[in-house]
């Protein structure tokens, strides 16, 4: 094995563990942590795929703004859930199910297909990866319109977060 090969699958085994860390640890914040763990170990591969943008983006995007959201929101909401509700659901098995059985489909499906043993091909001298996924992303016929909605969304999920975190709750209020 190369040494190439061997930082793979440390950091592949991180990434998994951390993974399932995040849906079985039963605090939100340490579930929102790993999740950040999860998306570096994801940056990494990124990386010893020669993919330094795709990387960078994970980062930037993924770490430094998805996940802290996340975290934020779970921390202005969390004081109303503490007491309020149970921290796992009752029907966790029928999840664990559909996700086993998606995985065993993959797995089926995929058995027979050539492409898994092939290597992937050289990039052709003067191709500009960067500059074509940036004409993609602000081009009106590419994927400005899902870019833009997802940036509204998060944004609207922040807004909604603090007005419950800040919003008084009706029976509480001293008369």
């Amino acid at each position: 094995m190369t040494a190439e090969q061997i930082i793979f699958l440390i950091v592949a085994l991180f990434t998994l563990g951390s993974a399932l860390m995040v849906v079985t640890t039963r605090n939100l914040v340490h579930a929102a942590l790993w999740l950040v763990s999860t998306l570096f170990g994801v940056a990494v591969i990124y990386t010893l795929l020669n993919a330094g943008f795709l990387a960078v983006v994970q980062v930037v995007v993924y770490i430094g703004a998805i996940a802290i959201l996340f975290i934020f929101a779970v921390m202005l909401t969390r004081k109303d859930l503490r007491d309020n509700t149970p921290q796992t659901n009752k029907n966790w098995w029928a999840g664990a199910l559909v996700a086993v059985m998606t995985f065993a489909g993959l797995a089926f499906m995929l058995q027979g297909w050539s492409g898994l043993s092939k290597t992937a091909a050289a990039i052709p001298s003067g191709f500009d990866a960067i500059g074509l996924l940036g004409d993609q992303l602000t081009s009106p016929n590419a994927y400005v319109l899902p870019f833009e909605v997802a940036s509204v969304l998060l944004l609207a999920a922040l807004v909604g977060a603090v007005y419950i975190a800040f919003n008084p709750r009706s029976g509480d209020s001293k008369k």
